[in-house]
C-alpha cells in the first residue's frame, strides 16, 4: 500500500483501526490462552469419576487440535471473505464468531459438545489475523510498518497474558470453570462495533473500483484458488505457507506442553502454579512477539528467520531438559523461551502482507498463516497420540517435538534476501 493510499485515512481514524485490530487480536489470545489452563479441569468436571491423568491428556490434545482445525478453515474462509466484503466487516464477522461460540461453552454438558464449540471458536481465531493485518497495513503508511506489526503481534500475546492472570487471581479448577467462558463472550461487543462502524481499508476500496482489480477478483473467487497458485504468486504461496507453519506447528506440537506440565507437577499443591507458568511465557512471548518486528526489519528476512530458528531449539530444549516446574530456573527460562519463539509471529506480521498484491492480501496471509494451524491440528493431534510412547513424559514429548523449530534453519535459505 502506498503513503498515499493510508492518507486517505485521518490520523485519529488510523489509530482507531489500529486499536480495534490490536484488542481483536487481544480477545483472540484470550481464546488460545483459554484451554491450555482449563482442559484438565474442564475434562475432570464433564468426565467425572472416569476420568484419568492420561484421559485428560488426550483430550487436551483433542481441544487444541479442534481449535487450530476450526482456526486454519476459519483463516482462510474468513481471509478470501475479507477480499470480498472488506477487511473490517470480515473482522467483526471473525470476532463475533469467536465470542458467541467461547460464550455457549459455559453451558456445554459433555467433552464432546465442547469440542465442537472449540470448532466453532476457531473459526473465529483465524479469520481475526489475515483481516486485522491486512487492514491495518493498508491504512497506515509503509514507514511504520515495523511498529505496527510489533504492536499487532503483541496483542495476540498480550491476550494470553491477560488470561493467565486471570486464571491465577481465580484459579481454574474441577468445581469452577464456567465463568471463564461467559467472560469469553464480551468481545461481542467489539464485533458489533468493528462491523457497523470501523473505517474501511482506502487501498481496498480502491482496488474495488477498478477493473483491473474486478479481473482479479474473478481469479479469487474461483475454487480452485487459482490467482495464489499461478504465475509468479505460486512459489510466494507456498514459501509463505511453510514459514508460517514452522513457527505454528512448533508451538503447539512443542511449547505448550509446559503448561499441562506445570500443572502435573505442581498442581496438587498450588491450583495457580499453571497460570504463573503462562504468564511468565505469555509476557516473554508479547515482548518476543513486538520486537520481532523490529528485529526481523533490522536484519533482513533471511538472517532473522534463521537466528530465530537456532534460538529456539536451544531454550525449548533447555526448558525440557535442563530445568522443570518448581525448580528455581523455571519460570526465567519459560519468560526467555517464549521471548525467543515468537519472534517468529513478528516476522510474519511484517513479511506476509507485503508479499501479496491488495486484492489478494487478505486470502493470501489467511492461507499461508492458516495452512499451519491445519499441520497443527495434525501436529498436536499426533504429539498428543504419541504421548504414551514417550511414557507419559511432558519433559520427553516436549524436547522431541522442539527439533521441529529446526526446520526453520533450512527453510530461511529459501527467502529471498530482501522482500517489500
Amino acid at each position: 500500500m502506498s503513503s498515499e493510499d493510508a492518507s486517505k485515512l485521518s490520523l485519529g481514524a488510523r489509530w482507531l483501526v489500529l486499536g480495534a485490530s490490536s484488542l481483536g487480536l487481544l480477545f483472540d489470545g484470550i481464546e488460545l490462552g483459554l484451554m491450555p489452563v482449563a482442559s484438565l479441569s474442564v475434562s475432570q468436571s464433564l468426565i467425572g469419576h472416569d476420568y484419568t491423568k492420561p484421559l485428560g491428556q488426550e483430550w487436551f490434545a483433542w481441544f487444541t487440535a479442534s481449535l487450530m482445525l476450526g482456526a486454519a478453515i476459519g483463516g482462510i474462509v474468513l481471509g478470501r471473505l475479507g477480499d470480498r466484503i472488506g477487511r473490517s466487516k470480515a473482522m467483526g464477522v471473525s470476532i463475533l464468531f469467536y465470542s458467541i461460540f467461547a460464550l455457549l461453552g459455559a453451558w456445554v454438558q459433555n467433552q464432546n459438545q465442547m469440542l465442537c464449540l472449540r470448532f466453532l471458536v476457531g473459526l473465529g481465531v483465524g479469520g481475526m489475523w489475515p483481516n486485522g493485518m491486512a487492514l491495518v497495513a493498508e491504512c497506515w503508511p509503509k514507514a511504520s510498518r515495523a511498529w505496527v506489526a510489533g504492536i499487532m503481534s503483541a496483542g495476540l500475546n498480550a491476550g494470553i497474558l491477560v488470561i493467565s492472570q486471570i486464571t491465577r487471581m481465580y484459579p481454574i479448577t474441577a468445581d469452577s470453570w464456567r465463568w471463564l467462558f461467559m467472560l469469553a463472550g464480551l468481545p461481542g461487543l467489539l464485533g458489533i462495533f468493528v462491523l457497523v462502524l470501523l473505517p474501511e481499508s482506502p487501498s481496498w476500496l480502491l482496488s474495488r473500483q477498478s477493473k483491473a482489480s474486478s479481473a482479479v477478483d474473478l481469479e479469487i473467487n474461483d475454487p480452485e484458488g487459482s490467482l495464489l497458485f499461478s504465475g509468479s504468486l505460486w512459489r510466494v504461496t507456498l514459501l509463505a505457507m511453510l514459514l508460517s507453519s514452522i513457527p505454528l506447528v512448533s508451538a503447539w506440537s512443542a511449547s505448550k506442553w509446559m503448561i499441562p506440565w506445570a500443572d502435573s507437577v505442581a498442581g496438587a499443591s498450588d491450583a495457580g502454579y499453571k497460570s504463573v507458568t503462562q504468564g511468565w511465557w505469555a509476557l516473554g512471548a508479547t515482548l518476543g512477539s513486538f520486537f520481532g518486528a523490529q528485529i526481523a526489519t533490522w536484519m533482513g528476512p533471511r538472517l532473522s528467520y534463521f537466528g530465530i530458528s537456532i534460538g529456539s531449539v536451544a531454550l525449548t530444549l533447555y526448558m525440557f531438559l535442563a530445568t522443570g516446574p518448581l525448580q528455581p530456573w523455571f519460570h526465567p527460562t519459560v519468560f526467555v523461551q517464549g521471548f525467543v519463539t515468537t519472534l517468529f509471529f513478528g516476522w510474519l506480521a511484517v513479511y506476509l502482507p507485503a508479499l501479496f498484491p491488495t486484492s489478494a492480501r487478505a486470502s493470501g496471509c489467511g492461507l499461508a498463516y492458516n495452512f499451519g494451524r491445519f499441520a497443527t491440528a495434525i501436529g498436536v493431534f499426533g504429539a498428543g497420540s504419541l504421548l504414551p510412547f514417550f511414557g507419559n513424559s511432558y519433559p520427553r514429548i516436549g524436547s522431541a517435538c522442539a527439533m521441529l523449530y529446526g526446520l526453520g534453519v533450512l527453510a530461511a535459505w529459501l527467502i529471498p534476501k530482501k522482500l517489500t
